[in-house]
């Protein structure tokens, strides 16, 4: 919880223990949320993957399809979420060989009953993973520098933005 915040965990029964809430009772709506990771590497590696000169593959692909695996596996995989019909799930990513720098940016769409910004964070960071997997032979020190939360909207609290994006 933020600091100042009253909110209760709505994951914790009063005994503390976890469960998973019922959001059967609330409205179906379209829901969205964006997320970032970003991965650093040796700039000269961001060369051999624009070049697809790496001995796995296309780097690219391989880390959108992973983010979009993961993203409609995330119930799966973080204990309290729920299974959610997505409806979308876009991946972009923007890389700077000056810095060594990739930024992921993956939106993910729903009309369901909760926020899909964990099915965000997660593709976003499992794409941040598989470009590692990928090019960890040329770049055994590469380091996953951030995964955010950018946006949501949808739900009870509505549209909502990063203020440091």
């Amino acid at each position: 919880m933020a600091a100042g915040s009253e909110a209760a965990f709505t994951h914790l029964k009063p005994s503390g223990e976890a469960h998973m809430v019922d959001v059967g009772q609330k409205p179906t709506t379209h829901r969205f949320a964006v997320a970032r990771a970003r991965i650093s590497l040796d700039p000269k590696v961001l060369v051999e993957i624009d070049r697809s000169e790496l001995p796995k593959g296309d780097v690219w692909a391989a880390a959108r399809f992973g983010a979009i695996s993961a993203a409609k596996k995330t119930s799966d995989l973080i204990p309290l979420c729920h299974p959610i019909a997505l409806t979308g799930i876009d991946v972009r990513f923007a890389s700077n060989a000056s810095t060594g720098e990739v930024e992921v940016i993956v939106r993910v769409d729903a009309v369901d009953r909760t926020g899909v910004e964990m099915e965000a964070m997660t593709a976003a960071s499992t794409a941040a993973l598989v470009i590692y997997d990928m090019c960890k032979s040329r770049d055994r020190w590469m380091r996953v520098t951030e995964v955010a939360l950018l946006e949501k909207g949808g739900g009870k609290s509505g549209h909502v933005e990063r203020p440091d994006p």
